[in-house]
């Protein structure tokens, strides 16, 4: 389908009706004010009908409409902003050291690791602290691989929602088992060794508001679980893919300043931003016109399909010099990304904007903190596509070995 929507967007522009197989048109949207006004203007206007992981993540805050996402979404936001953040920092900083003890044991041994298997490890295990308080063990980290799994299975399910769960109902059996075993676990035992996590709080709603019953809690839970690992992950992962071929970039951003400081920490950041704006986590945002309306001077007539799509958007040449290269001094040198509302929007933009974005920013910086300096990532093949679902993923292992590097000047 990625091959369609660059074609229609070189062909016809920042809006485009396209044939999806659909009676009638969908509108393509990668123009930045026709995205700014879908998703931050008129939000009411252009709506979430459903979302393709409803089978996993139920009624959850990724694919909850109207009133009941409103309320659930009020709940999460504080725990994702400000001094709700800062109650997640050392469960971070602990994952990410965690994950530089293991590295430093494969540079001694020279022993070969799946560079994606790693990344899922380190998100998996940050969000499950920041979730319940514990590190991740290894007998729940299999049983949670499972997310994944039903998540890579979603473009080949049936299209019929019953046919649909029963492909994967062995996998969804499991993944509710872990799911209410952490919540019997933080209602009945003392909290981890960080404190109470984010599941704590789904359980205190429960008390005062009836809505969130053990099903709700669960969705939330795994909603959480999915959208705090595997788009981390997948970002990561293409990190460092970028890097195997631009290994000045590491190189830079090593030698902004000394560790710790606010240059390099900037240009750590500015790898993670190059690496979103080629990859986005919301690579392609489904919406669907409640009422008719006029997008950037053309008619949308009401009951039209949408595909707002960052992952056009961040390739355009008129904004994005040289889109196809990765230059993560966009991100630091003046005037070097566009300052356009809707030009860059790697976790969606307006009120359904991901609840998890400046979490991710920060587990990522702070695992790459870590890791850049201490060591080097040899691969020994690479992916060689991409894979369009609900993320932009690698198509394939990406092996590596690890070996120790000199540190930049920390």
């Amino acid at each position: 389908m990625v091959e369609l929507l660059t074609l229609a967007r070189e062909q016809v522009g920042g809006l485009a009706a396209v044939r999806l197989g659909g009676a009638k048109p969908t509108v393509l949207v990668t123009e930045p004010r026709a995205v700014q006004h879908v998703l931050a203007q008129h939000p009411d206007r252009y709506v979430k009908r459903s979302h393709r992981a409803r089978l996993l993540i139920g009624d959850g805050v990724l694919s909850a409409t109207g009133d009941a996402w409103k309320s659930q979404r009020r709940l999460l936001q504080s725990q994702f902003t400000g001094q709700g953040m800062r109650r997640y920092e050392q469960r971070i900083a602990e994952a990410a050291r965690a994950t530089a003890a293991r590295w430093a044991g494969h540079a001694r041994t020279g022993q070969e690791l799946d560079l994606a298997t790693e990344m899922r490890h380190f998100a998996l295990d940050t969000i499950w602290r920041s979730l319940t308080g514990f590190e991740l063990d290894a007998t729940t980290e299999a049983e949670l691989e499972l997310v994944g799994a039903v998540v890579a299975a979603l473009p080949q399910l049936p299209d019929d929602s019953v046919k649909a769960h029963e492909a994967v109902a062995a996998f969804l059996e499991r993944i509710d088992a872990i799911a209410h075993r952490a919540i019997d676990t933080a209602r009945t035992q003392p909290p981890g060794p960080d404190g109470p996590g984010l599941l704590q709080v789904l359980l205190e709603a429960s008390a005062e508001r009836p809505e969130y019953t053990d099903k709700l809690i669960r969705d939330e839970l795994v909603t959480l679980l999915l959208a705090g690992h595997e788009t981390t992950a997948t970002t990561l992962t293409w990190l460092y893919l970028l890097l195997d071929r631009h290994p000045e970039a590491r190189e830079q951003a090593l030698s902004a300043g000394p560790a710790g400081s606010p240059e390099r920490r900037e240009a750590v950041q500015a790898l993670v931003h190059e690496t979103l704006r080629l990859y986005p986590s919301a690579w392609i945002l489904p919406r669907w016109t409640a009422e008719a309306d006029t997008v950037a001077g053309f008619a949308v007539e009401a009951d039209t399909d949408l595909l707002v799509c960052p992952y056009l958007t961040h390739r355009d040449p008129v904004r994005w010099p040289e889109p196809e290269r990765f230059d993560p001094t966009r991100f630091t040198r003046p005037g070097g990304r566009p300052t356009e509302h809707g030009a860059y929007l790697p976790f969606g933009l307006g009120p359904r904007a991901c609840l998890g974005m400046q979490f991710a920013l920060r587990e990522s910086v702070a695992l790459l903190e870590v890791l850049l300096p201490a060591y080097t990532v040899a691969f020994r093949s690479t992916p060689p596509r991409a894979a369009y679902s609900i993320t932009v993923r690698p198509d394939g292992p990406t092996p590596a070995v690890v070996t120790a590097a000199a540190d930049f000047g920390g």
